[in-house]
């Protein structure tokens, strides 16, 4: 059997490997797909899909991870087989980059109140192909180096996480606007990691895809690196109640999260290849 991996990071958004690695990468592995679901951008898509042509048994999926609220909650939304060219979809991503880049204003100003200046200038944001586009992993990283934290968690757990001291809210889009601007680039709209923070919660799952589906929900991420068997028939059990299909991915963000592997995630991943075509069928010109 065939596997598949539709959530991963690159060094466009909060990851560190360049876009056209991950073709390569997913082809090493085995994969039959993979998808670049960068953060809030699709600035890494061409190459991706460029280096995605030279390794033809390894599918390139074009899509994107968008960060929205539901009532007091953070969800993301995944958006696969989107056209990067789409202009409603370039203009909502641009929005979003710049309540990004203000809340990391805000992060920078908390940081030196803490003592924990940090410099626009570090290489840590430097380096970053989409400056605007700069995450807390960023921030972890250029606190680490010059601070001495043991890993990113420690600054994390210390000073970025929920609730921390230089931890910053930010403002996310509605859901349903979400979906919309997929939909109307050509892709499909998944909940990624649904019971990620909530592992018991099966009525916030419930309650959340109901709502969801009714803004035009296409797919839960039933498969993913942190899921045991229990999360995974749970979502399962979920999405054949409200007929939606299922997608998978690893998360994988490179050595920003050394545990995640391509493919496999924390050693047990394995998302089925069966599932793309049924994703694909979902697509609104397929409909």
């Amino acid at each position: 059997m065939a596997y598949i991996d539709l959530h991963t990071h690159s060094r466009a958004s909060d990851g560190t490997a360049a876009p056209a690695e991950l073709p390569r990468l997913a082809a090493a592995a085995g994969l039959a797909a993979v998808a670049l679901t960068d953060h809030d951008t699709t600035a890494g898509l061409a190459e991706f899909l460029a280096a995605g042509g030279e390794t033809p048994e390894c599918r390139a999926v074009p899509g994107v991870e968008l960060s929205c609220r539901f009532a007091a909650r953070e969800i993301h939304i995944v958006g696969l087989f989107v056209d990067p060219a789409s202009p409603e979809l370039a203009e909502f991503l641009l929005r979003q980059r710049r309540n990004r880049e203000d809340r990391n204003r805000r992060m920078m100003r908390r940081l030196a109140l803490c003592g924990y200046p940090l410099s626009p200038e570090e290489p840590e944001f430097a380096s970053a192909p989409d400056p605007s586009n700069l995450g807390r992993p960023h921030f972890a990283s250029a606190l680490r180096r010059r601070y001495g934290f043991g890993d990113n968690q420690e600054v994390f757990d210390r000073l970025l996480g929920h609730g921390r001291p230089a931890y910053v809210p930010r403002v996310l889009a509605d859901p349903g606007t979400a979906i919309g601007v997929l939909h109307r680039a050509g892709g499909i709209a998944v909940w990624a990691h649904p019971v990620y923070r909530c592992r018991d919660d099966t009525a916030f799952l419930r309650r959340v895809t109901k709502t969801l589906v009714k803004l035009g929900l296409d797919a839960l991420e039933g498969y993913y690196s942190l899921f045991g068997p229990p999360e995974t028939e749970r979502v399962m059990r979920v999405a054949e109640e409200f007929g939606l299909a299922l997608s998978g991915g690893s998360d994988f963000h490179g050595a920003n999260s050394p545990r995640i592997a391509l493919g496999t995630g924390c050693g047990g991943l394995r998302v089925p290849e069966e599932l793309l075509p049924l994703l694909e069928a979902r697509r609104p010109h397929e409909r």
